[in-house]
């Protein structure tokens, strides 16, 4: 790994993707994912309503295997929803769930890249816009002197697989990062210090911003407009999910939210 690119000597790291997480989260106390549609918005619906999430690679057979070796319902690929109520990747179908306690929760990206870190040994935080002040108040506690947090953005897939950047993941982390910063957490690589900017840029107009971009669009074409307006509730919980023993479970840490 170059070194140059662990952006070793900044509190707080930003980077896209899996190989993005490699390369930023050595040697950082703390990484938080940023999946805004829609992992880590259907992971903080869920921990919000008591779920405890396993994050699971995407495209894994062993998927449902796991799932009913803990009891644990399986969320769906949205276009794999078959009948009524059914739970998928959608936040909205998490919203409306009823009775569930164990969700396992594949994704192409945000799932994934969470079992790769926590498979790395990571402490890995779950971030959208719903919860990126919360998870900062939570993270900035938990940060020791000197240590470090890397933020990933995970980003979407072109057809051939490989990494699209999604303007929506930049500005969740941007919106995370400021809020460290406001809490005193300094030390922006210039990486990070960018996705503050950009997300500074739509801040005033998110939820037009959310709907316009190409994810967005691309979920309202399929059908599911509500999982971008949930979304797009900045600030909307102060449920923080923290990867413990394999499962995203919510940090009942007090906050204070600004």
């Amino acid at each position: 790994m170059n070194d140059a690119w662990t952006q070793a000597g900044s509190r707080v790291r930003f980077d896209w993707g899996p190989a993005g997480a490699d390369a930023v989260s050595p040697g950082a106390a703390l990484v938080a994912v940023v999946d805004v549609l829609s992992f880590t918005t259907a992971l903080t619906v869920a921990v919000e309503r008591g779920i405890a999430v396993l994050p699971y690679r995407w495209g894994d057979d062993s998927a449902a295997r796991v799932a009913r070796e803990h009891r644990a319902v399986l969320a769906v690929g949205r276009k794999r929803v078959v009948r009524p109520g059914q739970v998928s990747l959608s936040p909205d179908s998490i919203r409306r769930s009823a009775g569930i306690e164990r969700l396992v929760l594949p994704s192409p990206n945000g799932a994934t890249i969470s079992a790769r870190l926590a498979e790395a040994g990571s402490t890995v935080v779950g971030v959208s816009l719903r919860n990126a002040d919360a998870a900062a108040a939570s993270v900035v506690r938990r940060l020791g002197a000197g240590e470090a947090v890397a933020v990933v953005a995970a980003g979407e897939r072109w057809p051939d697989g490989s990494l699209r950047p999604a303007v929506e993941d930049l500005w969740g982390a941007g919106s995370f990062i400021e809020a460290l910063v406001r809490r005193g957490a300094g030390g922006l690589s210039v990486e990070a210090g960018t996705a503050l900017t950009a997300y500074r840029s739509v801040a005033d107009d998110l939820a037009t911003a959310l709907r316009d971009c190409a994810s967005g669009r691309e979920l309202q074409a399929h059908g599911f407009p509500e999982d971008v307006t949930v979304a797009a509730q900045l600030g909307a919980t102060t449920a923080v999910p923290i990867l413990t023993d394999g499962w995203f479970v919510a940090d009942y840490l007090p906050v204070e939210i600004h």
